[in-house]
């Protein structure tokens, strides 16, 4: 597409941020005056002022990383009204689902996911719908033949009517019904297709219910098959309400060849669509990630053809975002306040960092390098598509010419084999080596030289479904935990890309950020733990006198801080607290155990292992939920249990003392007393958890666990102090 005024397309604007960056120089002086209180006492020796000091300093250290990622925000507006002007000059994109477990992920989640993607405010003819089945499942697959049948009414209706929300399960069930003043024709064909969706609801769940009846599924396991590629709907030139091509994938899987989880699906869809389609971009989804807003992929386009030079956005993220979350976000994992700052933050850096789902990227980004035989493979085809879109390329049809020869090298291009003596999963496509193959991938862009850009139109691009409960919160952020360590100290890790690569200097520090998260749970458990000690050893931890102020104003500052931070993003107060408590919870359990898994990785004694959360069906129904903390018998519960109670008892022991048993005699004072109320409040779940059953109490060997672990560290303090 010719680009003759490319800033027509988009604007970026900066954002006034003064008093944010007062804020931020004031809470960072008030840190660096306690950890000079801390050099000059008297006590500086002392292992428990050591402690604390080093934990400060720590802190310390990651408010300055908070500070140079925020430091210089900017938005971007797009104009896709503009774009829409051009539009058979519109550039073809390749739109890649991955599915893993039929199981966790329903088979329906991924047909509403499929759904609004095919029906999407772009030329049909310029789109093909990838879905990747790491299941192998017949019914996934049933599911996506249904879901086509579908799609020929649902597509043309979308249109017609300027559906909003093209996933049918949220237009039908999590929108008001249409009024009856609304035109007849419209509340017929509505009717009429709510009807269609219960049937194919109905159909899909007795397949997914009789099993594989598919020959080719029940011949072969799950984790040793090969690959099954299937054209489930071809589109031949068909007008605007027409519907894109629509491809099932399972990967070849073999016991003796690893498959790299979501980094291996992500590639064989890179190389599968390369040989069939050639899309010169790509967007991927997760199977729960539907569309929300139609006009997304110009919204996308305005950015990745709105720059003078490709370079300016490599690809392009959009923040995450959920339907129909539980009010005040009672587990912390909507992240508005962290998209809204800490994004337009990146922004004015390098750019955002790739989250796995919800991105649109440059084929040759992804590519990284001029196609040969040893970054690409063997396929011929493959290397010949790969030199269209590296040489600049800019594919406006998808039209296929040989399905047949297409289909035949894509089976080849997704054996287990492939990559062997390859730069796949290392200079080429998704990075391997991770549990968070996304950031790593992200990461390995951005230390090319290539720059990313955040889209975030109103209404939200993409909708997807929130963990529910603790369990699933704290295992997926240890995944994330876990994997972005890994990166840190792996081979590509940022520190290296800066010295090595393009990465630049404040977006290393930017992803240090991100890859310390597991590394937090130290020093927040040490902190968390300096008022049991305190009230055992009969000493305190905090700055005496005047210098006590210190450590007050900064816990007073920071907190208003926050607050006005979730304040100015229109969250309320009770979400601040909910994020603040969970916060702490994470840093002793998710992080923690996080830690952990790189820890035993690096000497040895395991590999860090890929987790998929539960996705829930009726997402609307199940987000009414009361938000109560939930627990499972994970050992992920046992440390911050075993916090919870020795700060309750602390608090309960360190009143009684001040207050009648030794007032004047030198032991934790008012400072400490308020740190242990914090704790307790914080940790508030695990406290209620021992008193309650079944998912919202805590399990008996948990509780066991703790108090064991509780007073272990009793005993050790005991033997410290004396």
């Amino acid at each position: 597409m010719a680009a003759s005024k490319p800033l027509h397309f988009r604007e970026t604007m900066p954002v006034k941020n003064t008093l944010w960056r007062a804020a931020d120089l004031l809470i960072l002086s008030l840190l660096t005056a306690l950890l000079c209180c801390r050099l000059i006492s008297t006590r500086r020796r002392e292992a428990l002022w050591i402690v604390a000091f080093l934990c400060e300093a720590w802190f310390t250290f990651v408010w300055l990383l908070h500070i140079n990622s925020k430091w210089n925000p900017v938005r971007q507006i797009t104009y896709p009204e503009r774009l829409s002007k051009r539009w058979e000059d519109l550039p073809a994109v390749d739109m890649f689902l991955t599915t893993a477990n039929p199981e966790l992920e329903p088979p329906m989640i991924t047909v509403n996911t499929v759904l609004s993607l095919l029906a999407v405010d772009y030329p049909p003819h310029k789109l093909a719908c990838y879905v990747s089945d790491d299941g192998f499942s017949a019914a996934t697959y049933r599911a996506m033949v249904e879901a086509s049948e579908f799609a020929r009414s649902w597509v043309p209706f979308c249109k017609k009517y300027a559906v909003q929300v093209r996933a049918p399960l949220h237009y039908f069930f999590g929108e008001p019904e249409p009024s009856p003043s609304i035109s007849p024709d419209f509340l017929h064909d509505w009717e009429a297709m709510k009807r269609m969706y219960r049937e194919l609801e109905r159909r899909v769940e007795e397949a997914h219910l009789r099993g594989d009846t598919e020959p080719i599924f029940s011949q072969f396991d799950r984790e040793n098959h090969p690959s099954v590629i299937k054209a489930i709907w071809e589109n031949k030139g068909d007008p605007a309400d027409g519907v894109p091509h629509l491809f099932y994938v399972a990967r070849e899987k073999n016991p003796n060849h690893h498959h790299h989880f979501k980094g291996g699906a992500m590639n064989v869809l890179t190389r599968v669509s390369g040989v069939i389609t050639n899309a010169p971009f790509m967007v991927n989804v997760d199977c729960d990630m539907f569309v929300n807003n139609p006009a997304v992929i110009l919204h996308a386009m305005c950015l990745l053809l709105g720059f003078d030079m490709d370079k300016m956005s490599g690809f392009v993220q959009c923040p995450q975002r959920f339907h129909s979350p539980p009010k005040d976000d009672p587990f912390g994992n909507q992240m508005t306040v962290l998209n809204h700052f800490l994004g337009r933050g990146m922004e004015g850096l390098q750019g955002p960092f790739y989250y796995g789902t919800g991105c649109f990227h440059r084929r040759n980004a992804i590519y990284g390098e001029a196609p040969d035989d040893p970054p690409f493979g063997r396929s011929r085809r493959l290397q010949s598509s790969a030199a269209d879109i590296i040489s600049g390329l800019r594919k406006t049809s998808l039209a296929i010419d040989d399905l047949a020869a297409s289909m035949h090298a894509a089976v080849d291009v997704s054996s287990c084999s492939y990559e062997l003596h390859s730069l796949w999963g290392d200079e080429v496509g998704w990075a391997y080596g991770s549990a968070t193959e996304d950031i790593q991938t992200g990461l390995r862009i951005h230390a090319k030289g290539w720059r990313s850009v955040t889209l975030n139109p109103q209404p939200p691009a993409f909708l997807g479904i929130a963990p529910s409960g603790g369990p699933a919160t704290l295992t997926q952020i240890k995944r994330w935990a876990t994997g972005v360590l890994e990166n840190l100290v792996g081979q590509h890790s940022p520190l290296l890309a800066a010295v090595n690569g393009k990465l630049g200097r404040r977006q290393c520090l930017a992803y240090l950020l991100l890859n310390l998260w597991a590394a937090r749970s130290l020093p927040e458990l040490c902190y968390a733990l300096l008022t049991p000690f305190s009230v055992v050893a009969n000493t305190s931890f905090l700055p005496a006198g005047l210098a006590g102020v210190v450590p007050a104003a900064i816990f007073a500052i920071y907190n208003v801080y926050t607050v006005a931070e979730y304040l100015a993003v229109g969250e309320s107060l009770r979400s601040w607290w909910n994020n603040q408590r969970m916060r702490r919870i994470t840093a002793a359990t998710a992080y923690l155990f996080g830690l952990l898994s790189v820890v035993a990785k690096l000497v040895g004694l395991s590999e860090a292992a890929f987790e998929i959360t539960k996705k829930e069906v009726n997402a609307p129904a199940a987000a009414v939920n009361t938000g109560g903390f939930t627990f499972d018998a994970s050992p992920l519960f046992v440390p911050a249990t075993a916090v919870a109670l020795l700060n309750s008892a602390a608090l309960a022991a360190g009143t009684w003392r001040m207050l009648w048993a030794a007032p004047d005699g030198g032991g934790p004072g008012l400072g400490e007393l308020a740190c242990a109320t914090w704790a307790v409040l914080s940790y508030s779940p695990f406290i209620v958890g021992l008193f309650r059953r079944a998912q919202y109490g805590l399990p008996r060997p948990t509780v066991v666990k703790a108090s064991v672990l509780s007073f272990l560290f009793v005993l050790l303090s005991k033997l410290a102090s004396s």
